[in-house]
C-alpha cells in the first residue's frame, strides 16, 4: 500500500492507516520533498511527484499496490493509475477528484484557471514559512474539526518551502484528468467530504453528484461520501477505515 499525502501535509497523516492495515499489507508512506520539514528539491512539478512514486513502486518490485492519496495525493494516485494502469490494484481517493476546479464551476478548464493558479504561484512563492503556516492554519479551520489536529497540519505547513508549494499548487489548479480518466482499469473508491455542502439533503445530493461526474469514466467505481471536513482521516478515521476495509474486501 502506497500512501500519499496532500498539500503541505506529512506522510503522518496516515497514522492511523497505516496502524490499521500495517498487518495486511506493506505501507510505504510518502512524504513530498519540500513539505512538512523535509528537504525541497531543486525544481518540482506534480507530474514529477507522479513520475517518482512510479520509480519506486517499480523500483522496489512492488506487488501490485492499493494507492491511496488524500486531495493532492488523490490526484497524483488517479494521475498514477492513468498514466501506469497495469502498477496499481485498486486506487482509493480521499477527497481528491480529477479537476479541483470543476467542483465549484463546472464549466472550468485547465485553460480558465491558468490566470489565477499563477496568482496563487507567485503569493505562495512570495510568503515566508511563518505567513504560509499563518495562512494555512486559516485554511485548515475550515478543513480540520479537531483544535489539535490543526495544530498539527499547520506545523508542517510553517516548515514546507513556500517555493514548493506555489509550483505544486499551479499545477493542481491547472491538471484536469477527466479526459483520461477511462484509462484507470482498476477499482476506484472516492470518499468525498461533504460536512460542508450538508445542509439540506438536496445540497448533499447535488454535491455527491458533483464528484460521481468527475469518476463516471472509471469502469469500476464507488463513491461513499463522508459527512466530514476534508481531513476526512482526522474527523472520521473509523467511517474511514471501515468504508476501506468493505471497499478491499470486495474487489
Amino acid at each position: 500500500m502506497i500512501l500519499i499525502p496532500g498539500f503541505l501535509s506529512s506522510g503522518a497523516v496516515w497514522n492511523t492507516v497505516v496502524d490499521h492495515f500495517k498487518d495486511r499489507y506493506e505501507c510505504h508512506v510518502v512524504t513530498v520533498a519540500g513539505f512538512a520539514g523535509t528537504a525541497p528539491a531543486a525544481s518540482i512539478t506534480l507530474e514529477r511527484v507522479r513520475d517518482d512514486v512510479i520509480a519506486y513502486a517499480r523500483q522496489k518490485k512492488l506487488d501490485r499496490p492499493v494507492i491511496v492519496g488524500h486531495s493532492m495525493g488523490g490526484v497524483l494516485a488517479l494521475w498514477i493509475a492513468e498514466t501506469d494502469p497495469a502498477l496499481p490494484s485498486a486506487i482509493v481517493s480521499v477527497d481528491g477528484v480529477p479537476f479541483l476546479a470543476a467542483l465549484m464551476d463546472p464549466s472550468a478548464t485547465a485553460d480558465s484557471t491558468r490566470t489565477q493558479a499563477a496568482q496563487m504561484k507567485r503569493l505562495y512563492e512570495s510568503m515566508t514559512r511563518q505567513q504560509l503556516g499563518t495562512q494555512s492554519r486559516l485554511a485548515f479551520s475550515s478543513m480540520i474539526s479537531d483544535a489539535n489536529r490543526i495544530d498539527e497540519a499547520t506545523s508542517w505547513a510553517e516548515s514546507s518551502d513556500p517555493r514548493t508549494a506555489g509550483a505544486l499548487l499551479n499545477d493542481l489548479m491547472t491538471t484536469d484528468l477527466r479526459g483520461d480518466a477511462g484509462k484507470i482499469a482498476v477499482p476506484l473508491l472516492l470518499v468525498p467530504a461533504v460536512k460542508a455542502m450538508d445542509a439540506s439533503a438536496d445540497m448533499l445530493k447535488t454535491a455527491v453528484a458533483a464528484y460521481e461526474r468527475q469518476v463516471a469514466a472509471v469502469r469500476s467505481h464507488a463513491v461513499v461520501p463522508a459527512r466530514t471536513l476534508h481531513f476526512v482521516m482526522f474527523d472520521d478515521p473509523l467511517f474511514l477505515l471501515k468504508t476501506m476495509d468493505t471497499f478491499l474486501a470486495g474487489r
